[in-house]
């Protein structure tokens, strides 16, 4: 403000949805949560006063991770019955709820005009039993169908949505406290490649990212001859997974189909390919070895780590990733202009 740039650099605040709360399932009964009423006041008079947007991330995932009694169908838009009616405006998808309930909670706290834009909104694809190619795409099509292309708006907010889909590409050391979906919010795999078709309008698609080269076709898997008994088993998945990434294992997943073996050689090939398929990282004492057979299976894959020319090991992968990340956004940025 004293620089006099607020009517040109706008400053905002990226919030989460449980900033705010209805008591009912009804929209029009929403506010600030009471514990932080008064601090959300002065955020959000702040933002009114230079004019700046109210941004806040909304995941209907999360309602149905956390909830195994959400109906599944309310977090997509097909239209779900029965429908919410609040005070003649009918609710169908959880999204509209949840972002009305937001423009309601300003309102009644007397910030009518304060935009919004969201900030992150998407769907994972790995991680969970209800994070996959096909929600995935089911969802962030709907939103980009009816928010994007159909600019429909929401019942309190009709018209174009403010909102950047999250995520570009998956992010493997990403913290997976809230869950192993974590790690698996990406449109496109970590090599550029699109993860399933997702139309932006005007018959506009995914592009893959081009020139992408790829390490040998090698895997580290556990040796057949391997003692499931051997007391170095535990340990050495357990390390492979502490510097890699496991998290594609587990129920529901798109790797919860494999049995015990498979398991293992997962975690080995994961650590393996992590470290540049080094001789070294398919060390595991008396268990593991290295294959040209590829031991993936059905919706697990055994992915091979990117080939990078300018440097080498993870500042390698890092410096290509960037330019991925780089080329891709660009091409984003242009279709959407």
């Amino acid at each position: 403000m004293k620089s006099g740039l607020s009517n040109r650099v706008k400053v905002t605040v990226p919030l989460n949805a449980d900033v705010y709360q209805s008591s009912s399932e009804k929209p029009s009964d929403g506010d600030f949560r009471p514990d932080i009423h008064g601090l959300m006041l002065q955020i959000v008079k702040f933002l009114s006063q230079n004019g700046a947007p109210f941004t806040v991330n909304i995941y209907p995932f999360i309602s149905l991770y956390s909830d195994p009694n959400f109906p599944v169908d309310y977090a997509f838009f097909n239209g779900y019955q029965p429908a919410i009616n609040d005070n003649g405006k009918t609710y169908d998808n959880v999204f509209d709820a949840n972002h009305d309930t937001l423009v309601w909670a300003l309102q009644k706290n007397g910030f009518t005009n304060v935009p919004i834009i969201i900030g992150e909104i998407g769907w994972p694809t790995d991680g969970d039993k209800n994070a996959n190619l096909q929600l995935a795409q089911r969802f962030n099509q709907g939103f980009m169908s009816r928010y994007y292309v159909s600019q429909k708006g929401t019942p309190m907010r009709p018209g174009p949505v403010d909102a950047y889909l999250f995520s570009l590409i998956d992010e493997d050391n990403k913290s997976i406290q809230p869950g192993n979906f974590e790690r698996h919010w990406g449109i496109f795999y970590f090599d550029g490649q699109p993860k399933y078709q997702l139309s932006l309008g005007q018959s506009k698609g995914l592009v893959a990212a081009s020139g992408v080269e790829y390490l040998a076709k090698k895997w580290c898997v556990l040796k057949p001859s391997a003692n499931l008994n051997d007391d170095q088993v535990a340990p050495s998945v357990s390390y492979a997974c502490e510097n890699a990434d496991c998290t594609s294992l587990g129920y529901g997943t798109s790797c919860g189909n494999l049995d015990v073996k498979g398991n293992i050689s997962y975690a080995f090939n994961s650590y393996y390919q992590v470290h540049d398929q080094l001789d070294s990282a398919c060390k595991f004492p008396g268990l593991s070895m290295i294959t040209d057979k590829d031991p993936s299976i059905g919706t697990c894959k055994f992915r091979i780590m990117i080939q990078t020319d300018s440097a080498e090991g993870i500042d390698g992968r890092i410096w290509f990733l960037r330019r991925v990340f780089f080329l891709l956004l660009l091409y984003i940025i242009i279709i959407f202009i």
